[in-house]
């Protein structure tokens, strides 16, 4: 493989490996159980055939994989900040549910853009050769759908018949980690995220739930909850990722299909990418690795675009948001060079 196929997706499992997948790519509806098969779907999980299988895989080294990211077009320099008054009007919506009490938790996403070449785009993944341990890169460029970043969330991995998942909500930078680890808000929300998901995997195995610990995660830090499940049954990988997605680390706080809705229209309003916080991942000899797609770039044709979220819940203020806001996509920046 000399060249970038014109359809490729890739993630990264393992500290000094990438698997790299070449199109043309094949969609499908279900899990091919006997085959390798990337997974996308959008956010609201609407994707009719959401499994895309690959002409070839390929596992790289990160000197291999960044070799075909080659190029050196100029990079995007005219970015265009979130407007602050949109996500303080979509705040104050959220505070008003949260004292209603039909919602105790949501997650707004704010973008900021600039334009940009498919060129430009391209060559973004070049630069993920160094990556903090606890980063896993991903990416597609496929029938219009464009993407690239470095995750630090799973949504769950699956192995035989054993499930591992996390709580990871709370976000400081990493020289603030003595005041972060006593900061009752960000407590809070955290243990909002890791108590529904041990909650809702009950019913289904064993669990054993870790204890909370900071993760660092290049210059940003956060909580981190690990809960691993013995399940007590099979279960096809579309019932789990319907059971999990969204946690609340990205979706709201009860899941009713109200909390959704208004979610789903906080993000139309916000202009947020389809993909965002969506899964992503990749199933291979009957292991399936499914990242959060969060600390992302997307391209949509004309520009690309830098989306961030944050939890409110009831103790969230607008001024401390908005700096969280600004520290994930300055974190975004930094992993592409930009």
């Amino acid at each position: 493989m000399k060249h970038l196929p014109k359809e490729w997706a890739y993630i990264g499992l393992e500290s000094n490996s990438i698997w790299f997948a070449e199109g043309p790519f094949t969609q499908a509806s279900h899990c091919p159980s006997h085959e390798t098969a990337f997974y996308l779907n959008s956010f609201d999980l609407t994707e009719p055939t959401p499994w895309i299988i690959p002409h070839r895989l390929h596992k790289l080294s990160f000197k291999e994989f960044s070799r075909l990211f080659e190029g050196s077009p100029d990079p995007p320099s005219h970015w265009v900040t979130p407007d602050q008054l949109q996500f303080i009007e979509v705040f104050d919506q959220i505070k008003a549910k949260i004292s209603q009490h039909t919602l105790k938790k949501s997650v707004p996403v704010v973008v900021e853009s600039s334009p940009a070449t498919l060129e430009q785009f391209t060559s973004l993944p070049h630069n993920l050769s160094s990556l903090h341990p606890n980063l896993y890169p991903y990416g597609i460029h496929f029938n219009g759908m464009n993407f690239a970043g470095a995750s630090p969330e799973f949504l769950f991995r699956s192995y035989e018949g054993k499930l591992r998942t996390m709580a990871l909500a709370g976000t400081a930078r990493k020289e603030e980690a003595d005041i972060f680890n006593n900061d009752l808000k960000e407590i809070q929300e955290h243990e909002f995220v890791a108590q529904t998901l041990l909650d809702s995997l009950t019913p289904l195995g064993m669990t054993v739930k870790h204890e909370r610990s900071i993760h660092p995660v290049g210059s940003l830090i956060h909580f981190h909850t690990r809960i691993d499940v013995e399940l007590y049954n099979s279960h096809n990988l579309e019932d789990l990722i319907r059971h999990l997605h969204p946690t609340p680390a990205l979706g709201p706080l009860p899941r009713t299909e109200e909390n959704l809705s208004d979610l789903s229209q906080w993000r139309n309003q916000l202009g947020c990418p389809t993909h965002f916080g969506a899964p992503f991942g990749l199933y291979h000899k009957g292991e399936f690795n499914l990242l959060v797609a969060i600390r992302m770039i997307s391209f949509d044709g004309s520009q690309l675009q830098i989306p961030a979220g944050c939890g409110i819940i009831e103790a969230s203020r607008p001024t401390n948001e908005w700096r969280e806001l600004e520290l994930k996509r300055s974190s975004v920046k930094d992993l592409f060079n930009l």
